[in-house]
């Protein structure tokens, strides 16, 4: 089983803002529930999960949901990585206890989805573990969405909005996982942040998951495991236009 902990304090400042004037983009409405209200029911329907704890906007979200013993509220922070910092100070961390973090704006998830990937994490000795979803499984699913996909030597990929991670780590990890953060959006930036073999590696479709995997793990002194999976429900991110229209299909 593990703890749950939600971002929802991204202010809606891009794109979303001409479709929605909801301060943040946790709050936009998609059929008659808000974005977070899909994520934390998709948790709540988990059953490898047995506490969520949602980070954003205090008093905008206690008018949509409700505290109770599975769940607590915690203002967000100024910056992703200190949003994760003040949730997980309501944890009590154990040595070996791993947390899953999701972000608010992937309204597709689903319980079953979230054990699937909890499931596959199983066995792993990591510190981190990170799902990826190959091009073609999530065009299948999604003809036509734009996703950031990166080439690799063993397919193209794009990365889910979920990871299990060992909260041990996170005080010393903190400043290099802003930059990561960052840099998320952009594959040649953030392969060139790794270093330059690895960016040239890249450029030449020779750069694996397993590359990155060990060169993660060398920057950060953790156990870093990227895992292929086929739910690209868990890439679909509503940060544009396009993919409010998408969600708004499927669910509204």
């Amino acid at each position: 089983m593990a703890k749950a902990i939600v971002l929802a304090g991204s202010s809606n400042k891009e794109s979303l803002k001409k479709c929605s004037n909801a301060l943040h983009e946790s709050l936009i409405k998609i059929g008659n529930k808000c974005m977070v209200e899909y994520v934390v029911d998709a948790l709540k329907e988990s059953h490898e999960v047995d506490g969520i704890i949602v980070s954003g906007p205090r008093k905008y979200l206690e008018g949509i949901l409700l505290e109770n013993q599975g769940l607590q509220l915690v203002e967000n922070g100024p910056t992703i990585l200190q949003s994760l910092l003040n949730a997980l100070e309501l944890l009590e961390i154990k040595s070996d206890s791993k947390v899953l973090v999701v972000t608010a704006d992937i309204p597709l998830i689903t319980g079953e989805i979230i054990d699937s990937f909890l499931k596959n994490c199983d066995g792993e000795d990591a510190d981190f573990v990170y799902p990826v979803i190959s091009k073609d499984i999530n065009q299948a699913k999604f003809p036509g969405v734009k996703r950031t996909y990166a080439k690799l030597k063993d397919g193209v990929y794009t990365g889910g909005n979920i990871f299990l991670i060992n909260p041990q780590i996170i005080g010393y990890c903190a400043p290099k996982a802003e930059e990561l953060v960052i840099l998320r959006k952009s594959p040649l930036q953030l392969v060139n942040y790794i270093g330059v073999r690895y960016f040239f590696k890249y450029i030449f479709r020779s750069l694996s998951i397993k590359d990155v995997e060990q060169r993660i793990s060398q920057l950060f002194n953790i156990k870093g495991r990227a895992i292929v999976v086929t739910y690209p429900e868990i890439g679909v991110d509503v940060d544009k236009l396009s993919d409010l229209e998408l969600v708004e299909k499927i669910l509204g």
